[in-house]
């Protein structure tokens, strides 16, 4: 496997390839003075920065890492770009992946089209945030494997579709940190308008068990309502969350939490994309205009009548003759009769006031068109909303999810050009510019009216302090921070928990959330999202079962295994000729097209048949892991 990046997630998705899946990797990193690191608080920043010089300089000699070994054949190479030949020197030729994790979404293409050259066989896994390219991308990527490999004819389709994976660190963390800080938010994995939602559950009350839903996914830990650091993580034991539990541990758990898959639908279309939207025509006028218009409207409406009954016209022509007064080109009424003169003087004076009303309307008009590109102020009365600070890349998609969800957000941004400051404008969230760490700037948010506080920031210390300074106002404040490094953040929540053990903490690390899909994805098959419970990782993917034991022949209840994989759906579309085809005995009958959640216990996978799978990383490893070291060997 080849890595090559530029930030914590090369390294992350190296040590997951290298620790899960027990794969020979070689890293591809920019030398060290080049390196762009994010930002560490403190103490943690130096001993990171000489942490990683130590590995670059004791993997290249050779002598081992930060823990004295190195797997046999494991390699760093340092390079500014990944040229072609930096690409050949790293062994692309022969390698089975190459994962491209460049924070420059056109780095990774470039050099995603040279590795295609160099190895029309290898598959391919491409970091971009643009996720319109990024489909045209896998297109082309693909085709190219195909015209290029006349054998890729032969290979199943589910290969092809693998060549090329496109994913963002950003679509694959935003669910997580939008669940995480709104408590009973669903976490969702949107995968080509396939919505997976699962709900965390409290238990009902002592000794009983959370209502399972479709399927119980995870229990959580029995040690803490809150948990995170140790208590969380794969060390926590026993007392820890249990992924994919079979029906006797969850039955037996007992007051315990749990998440279950809720519902499985079509998600809907996305937010427009386009310009900013035309306001609707009763918000060009406010209120009090409104009023003044409706006021000479039946103005207007009483003369014309009032001229009627005078001289008994017809409506229409009384109505006509009263604009004509009302504009002032009537001729004058001298010889008509004392009434008709009277309502003409009437219809002049309204006609006077329209005059002003109607240059209001025009101005008010104007203005509204011309702000309505314009940022938005948080309104006076606001409460109960979110304070989302930082509108990058990762920013941008948590606000998309927030507004799609109909939850109120302020967003704090201090660089006006901004990524996100487009979608903040097309969206009409409030936005307030300024540095996070100045005084007034979290105030003008609205922080102490505020339910939730989420730092995304790519700077560790803004992150840190805004959370201190928004917990000095409102201690009870539900707050998520980002912060770079997975330990440093369990070090972050457990002081602040102990500091403020009535408020919900949590700190979460994108690179630890995002590492796991992209890892699947290098091993070659569909990953369609990944949701965190507590300080794990619980992975959904699309797998053919041909070609894997512990699933081919057998029943859905017998391919499952507690703790490592969950068959949920089966994929008919992708096998047509399984629509309606009898498959284990009386019960298993599988009819229609798309896909079909409420697969029996007595369906016998076939090998040409698509499956989605709820997996944890290392049971995905064992899964699709290349087990014998066929490549040594040969």
């Amino acid at each position: 496997m080849v890595v090559c990046g530029d930030d914590g997630l090369a390294h992350r998705l190296a040590a997951e390839l290298r620790g899960v899946y027990r794969e020979q990797v070689v890293l591809v990193v920019p030398p060290a003075g080049r390196r762009v690191r994010q930002p560490v608080v403190g103490r943690a920043r130096a001993a990171s920065a000489a942490l990683l010089d130590r590995v670059v300089t004791a993997v290249n000699r050779g002598n081992g890492g930060p823990d004295g070994t190195v797997t046999p054949g494991e390699r760093m190479l340092e390079a500014a770009e990944p040229t072609e030949a930096v690409l050949a020197v790293a062994g692309v030729e022969q390698a089975a992946a190459l994962a491209l994790v460049y924070d420059d979404d056109e780095t990774n293409i470039r050099a995603a089209l040279t590795a295609r050259r160099l190895n029309p066989r290898l598959r391919i896994v491409l970091r971009l945030y643009n996720r319109r390219l990024g489909q045209h991308i896998e297109e082309l990527l693909d085709q190219a494997a195909v015209l290029a490999d006349p054998d890729a004819q032969d290979r199943t389709g589910s290969e092809i579709d693998a060549a090329t994976t496109v994913l963002s660190d950003a679509d694959t963390a935003a669910p997580a940190l939008v669940g995480t800080a709104l408590v009973g938010t669903s976490k969702v994995v949107d995968a080509d308008g396939l919505l997976l939602r699962a709900v965390e559950r409290r238990p009902p009350g002592p000794g009983q068990v959370a209502d399972p839903g479709l399927c119980t996914l995870a229990l959580l830990s029995a040690t803490s309502n809150d948990p995170a650091g140790t208590e969380g993580s794969e060390d926590s034991g026993e007392q820890g969350p249990q992924l994919l539990p079979d029906a006797a541990a969850v039955e037996a758990a007992t007051g315990r939490g749990t998440v279950v898959l809720e519902q499985v639908s079509y998600s809907g279309p996305p937010l427009p994309a386009g310009r900013a939207r035309v306001p609707p025509f009763a918000s060009l006028f406010s209120r009090r205009l409104r009023w003044s218009l409706a006021g000479l409207v039946a103005a207007v409406v009483a003369l014309a009548v009032a001229l009627m009954v005078v001289t008994e016209d017809h409506p229409l022509h009384a109505t006509y003759v009263t604009l004509l007064d009302l504009f002032a080109i009537n001729e004058p009424a001298v010889n008509e009769p004392a009434g008709r003169q009277i309502l003409q003087l009437l219809s002049g004076l309204v006609g006077l006031l329209l005059l002003p009303v109607l240059l209001a309307a025009v101005l008010e008009a104007l203005g509204l068109f011309r702000t309505a590109s314009a940022l938005r102020k948080p309104p006076r009365g606001l409460s109960g909303h979110v304070v989302l600070l930082g509108l990058g890349k990762i920013g941008t998609r948590v606000l998309t999810r927030l507004r799609e969800l109909h939850i109120p957000v302020v967003c704090v941004e201090a660089d006006p050009e901004a990524r996100g400051m487009a979608t903040a404008r097309r969206l009409r969230v409030p936005v307030v510019l300024g540095d996070v760490t100045q005084e007034g700037v979290l105030e003008a948010a609205k922080i102490h009216r505020a339910d939730v506080l989420l730092a995304l920031t790519s700077a560790d210390t803004t992150n840190l302090e805004a959370v201190l300074y928004a917990r000095s106002v409102r201690p009870d404040l539900r707050v998520v921070l980002r912060l770079y490094e997975d330990d440093f953040a369990k070090a972050v929540y457990r002081t602040l928990r102990t500091a403020h053990p009535g408020a919900l903490t949590r700190s979460r690390s994108v690179s630890h959330l995002a590492a796991p899909a992209f890892a699947g994805a290098m091993m070659g098959r569909q990953i369609l999202g990944a949701i965190p419970v507590e300080r794990r990782v619980l992975l959904f993917a699309a797998v053919v079962v041909g070609g894997h034991p512990q699933l081919e022949g057998k029943t859905v209840g017998e391919a499952f295994r507690a703790g490592a994989w969950r068959v949920l759906a089966l994929d008919t579309a992708a096998s047509p000729q399984r629509a309606g085809v009898s498959a284990g005995g009386p019960g298993t009958e599988i009819r229609g097209s798309g896909l079909v959640w409420d697969l029996p216990d007595t369906y016998v996978l076939r090998a040409e048949d698509r499956v989605v799978l709820a997996a944890t990383r290392r049971g995905l490893a064992e899964l699709l892991g290349r087990r014998g070291r066929e490549r040594a060997g040969a």
